[in-house]
């Protein structure tokens, strides 16, 4: 299907796509079918693209690869930009006054017929995500879920109907260029996140802003109030502002009360469902509920939905995800905890002595303030990776621990099968993105899971 008011923008143009992983695929076959002239960019060889250099070359774009690949960028009528490509490097910031700055969620948000509902934070952007994505299908909706969840939604515009519920996680990256904002906005929480990348806090909160800054009054946005930041957000709401809570009772939106989760507007208050009903672990979960039962409702869930997606989902594969229990201990993957808070959030989600493995690629955030809550809620530390040694120092610096080095996850699986008793939990939430090790959080969460069943199974 050929929408005609794409095709009479885009037919002919001349665009730059920089960023060639798998998120821009989708894009670049979409803009091949509007007729749109493409020169993709990436600074990985031919060789360091691998199978996806053959799926490029049957699409029969230009490309250009390796060390060159952000030279000659002038003339383009737009330049599309892969979320992980640095605003901050020179070239870039010189095509930016006069040339326009586009992404596939840019698109998305312009040509979508349907409803957008964006999801951002820190942490907890995918479990909401999903739980909004349940929501809305378990109230039957058609409902559609991408972003930054792993589905590009490009490809999908054409088929979209206006009756549909788009639901999008939104990461600073995607954010970061963005002068529209969806219909539904969502900051879950802000924590220190990305700074190898966007350098200062001030810049990394800036490109979350965008996610409501250019609403209109009938649009709708959701902060979290207990978080500072977003309750600063929450002051700048361009549309209708609900607010969570799990300390207080708010006008309008939800908040945690005794057992109930409890929804409040003009109309009144709605107990919607018990905390003990609830199946996901972690206080963390049940600020995620909160938030994702606001949106839901506002977009069109039941009630009855809403409550049965409470008590009935589990959780998303590599979050406080349970792999399997062996002689009294369990074993957690939480590879999604790629910071210090998403990290903390995971310790504090057990009661049961836990036995931490944590490490990876360093993204210039601070560990002071796990390494209190190691010592506060941990038998032991394992540490790998990059940061291994400034988790040791952030532990250490709270007194003496029992701290163990590895030099890969394969030996921290080992070591904390060794260290742990019946009743112990094993919890791998690494504080730390996947980079020194692993292709990205996915790849390196389902070596946890395969290490821990060849460990039990050779036992």
């Amino acid at each position: 299907m050929i929408r005609e008011d794409i095709q009479r923008e885009w037919q002919g143009k001349r665009v730059a796509v920089i960023g060639l992983g798998v998120s821009n695929v989708p894009l670049i076959h979409f803009l091949r079918k509007y007729g749109v002239v493409i020169s993709g960019r990436d600074r990985k060889t031919k060789e360091q693209l691998g199978s996806n250099y053959s799926v490029l070359r049957d699409l029969q774009i230009e490309l250009r690869l390796g060390k060159d690949y952000l030279e000659d960028l002038e003339g383009y009528d737009a330049v599309f930009l892969s979320p992980g490509v640095p605003r901050r490097l020179p070239q870039i910031r010189d095509l930016r006054r006069k040339t326009p700055i586009l992404s596939e969620i840019a698109l998305v948000l312009r040509y979508c017929p349907a409803p957008i509902y964006g999801i951002t934070g820190s942490s907890g952007k995918t479990t909401t995500t999903t739980l909004i994505g349940e929501m809305l299908r378990h109230s039957g909706l058609t409902t559609y879920v991408g972003g930054n969840i792993g589905r590009s939604l490009i490809e999908e515009i054409e088929t979209i109907s206006p009756e549909g519920k788009v639901v999008l996680e939104l990461s600073s990256f995607q954010l970061e260029d963005l002068d529209t904002s969806p219909h539904g906005a969502l900051v879950t929480n802000i924590t220190e996140n990305h700074l190898d990348i966007h350098l200062t806090m001030e810049n990394y909160i800036n490109a979350k802003r965008n996610i409501y800054l250019h609403q209109g009054s009938g649009d709708f946005a959701v902060f979290n109030a207990d978080d500072p930041i977003t309750m600063e957000m929450a002051s700048q709401g361009q549309g209708q502002v609900y607010l969570f809570s799990m300390k207080n009772s708010v006008e309008r939106g939800a908040y945690l009360q005794g057992d109930e989760l409890i929804y409040r507007d003009e109309d009144g208050a709605y107990s919607f469902v018990k905390r003990s009903e609830v199946a996901l672990l972690g206080e963390h979960n049940i600020q995620n509920l909160l938030a994702a039962a606001i949106v839901s409702h506002l977009a069109g869930a039941s009630w009855t939905a809403v409550s049965e997606v409470a008590q009935n989902f589990t959780g998303v594969p590599h979050r406080l995800e349970l792999v399997l229990q062996h002689e009294g201990v369990s074993y957690y993957n939480d590879s999604i905890a790629t910071s210090p808070a998403r990290a903390i959030a995971g310790l504090r989600s057990f009661s049961q002595p836990i036995i931490l493995i944590a490490g990876g690629y360093d993204k210039k955030l601070s560990f002071r303030e796990l390494g209190k809550e190691i010592h506060q809620r941990t038998k032991a530390v394992i540490v790998l990776g990059d940061t291994a040694s400034l988790i040791t120092d952030a532990v250490e610096a709270y007194g003496s621990f029992p701290i163990h080095q590895v030099q890969d996850l394969e030996g921290a699986v080992e070591l904390g099968a060794y260290l742990a008793e019946a009743g112990d939990v094993v919890l791998f939430s690494p504080a730390c993105a996947s980079y020194d090790m692993y292709p990205n959080f996915e790849v390196r969460g389902e070596h946890f899971r395969a290490l821990v069943h060849k460990l039990v199974l050779n036992k």
